[in-house]
């Protein structure tokens, strides 16, 4: 039987895509038109995507035209993830001795060189950003021990992530989209069916001046209230298709801080801008669960990445554009409702994070409190 041999630089990639998988939570990323390249995603990396090139790379100008064309892609990727920036950390296993130099740019990008495995050791620009990389990267196992010993680790690793997806995507009980539109439908027929004008007042319609005079209850009864049939129908219909999924990604005490939040978010832009203006509706709040599914499919494109294009970013666009040719539409409340779903969205994190982002704690609040200085104290 002929012994299975493995070259040095397939140990060296092995052990880049065994760290960077299993250590480092990367996924793979799939690149049409690129050979011997091993292309890696994680967008709350410092590198976001990191190239493993096994290619044979024998001058300078072969090394230009690769970062050419991984400059290309790597905008494709930016574009398509709706990024402000890619940074790549490119690592080359395979250069000739007529490569002069591995030069970084002004965009944040990073490339090296690993001849062999004790190179991690002494690279300092990776450990900095990768401090454990040296001590990860070493296995006792040689050959093709190595190689069952990585390829199970990848696939356990797969294994968690496929299980976490199915528990994020798994379909449970919607309830308390279904108490909301309770409570909405409720509302409605209290308030006349929504064409008692008088007493959609009295039972609290966002009424700028009336919250700047202390009556702040407005600002969360009017997500309850609806002019019309019309009206109601249109955002329960709306409630009833989008609120399941955001219960179902975020978790219920999450989804009604969104909605809340989002809601609130909505009235006070209004109050602020338009005070002397009645409003009343759950879009604002509906609004905020579509910026919370924004959000959402940003960080798992790879999963809902079409519907994102598809539906969810037609769905913002076209009533936006509806706010501006019907005025009795409020485009302030979608838009502070939008911004107001992504930020909380970011601040509280989907359900497989128990923590709240302390990162997105600090944007969140910051547009809280100016809104809450324009529509009630200013």
């Amino acid at each position: 039987m002929n012994e299975i041999r493995i070259d040095d630089k397939e140990v060296i990639v092995m052990n880049l895509v065994h760290y960077f998988v299993t250590e480092k939570n990367y996924n793979p990323v799939v690149v049409h038109g690129i050979n011997d390249e091993i292309w890696l995603e994680n967008m709350d990396s410092d590198y976001r995507i990191v190239r493993i090139i096994s290619r044979y790379i024998h001058n300078d100008e072969q090394l230009g035209f690769n970062r050419f064309r991984s400059k290309q892609i790597a905008r494709k990727l930016q574009l398509k993830t709706l990024s402000f920036k890619m940074p790549v950390l490119s690592i080359y296993v395979n250069l000739g001795e007529n490569v002069k130099t591995l030069e970084d740019d002004a965009n944040g990008n990073l490339s090296v060189f690993i001849k062999e495995i004790t190179d991690f050791k002494n690279n300092i620009h990776l450990l900095e950003v990768f401090p454990d990389i040296a001590e990860k990267t070493y296995h006792d196992e040689k050959g093709i021990e190595l190689l069952f010993k990585i390829t199970e680790d990848i696939n356990q690793a797969n294994e968690k992530k496929s299980k976490k997806m199915e528990k994020i995507f798994s379909n449970k009980k919607p309830i308390f989209t279904y108490i909301i539109m309770g409570l909405c439908l409720i509302m409605f027929i209290v308030s006349g069916m929504g064409y008692g004008d008088n007493i959609i007042m009295l039972m609290g319609e966002n009424i700028g001046y009336l919250v700047k005079e202390g009556q702040i209850y407005r600002l969360i009864t009017c997500m309850f209230l609806h002019y019309g049939i019309i009206h109601f129908a249109c955002n329960m219909y709306s409630l009833f298709v989008i609120g399941p999924r955001v219960e179902d990604f975020f978790g219920k005490g999450k989804f009604l801080l969104i909605y809340f939040l989002s809601g609130i978010c909505a009235s006070l832009l209004v109050s602020g801008i338009q005070p002397n203006i009645a409003c009343v509706g759950a879009s604002g709040a509906i609004f905020g669960l579509l910026g919370a599914l924004l959000y959402f499919g940003y960080n798992y494109r790879g999963y809902i990445g079409a519907m994102i294009k598809s539906q969810i970013i037609p769905v913002v666009i076209y009533n936006l554009l509806l706010g501006f040719f019907f005025p009795q539409i409020s485009t302030l409340a979608h838009v502070g409702g939008l911004i107001g779903g992504i930020l909380a969205a970011n601040m509280v994190g989907t359900i497989e994070n128990k923590k709240y982002n302390l990162n997105g704690i600090l944007p969140f609040m910051i547009y809280f409190i100016f809104l809450i200085y324009l529509g009630i104290f200013r």
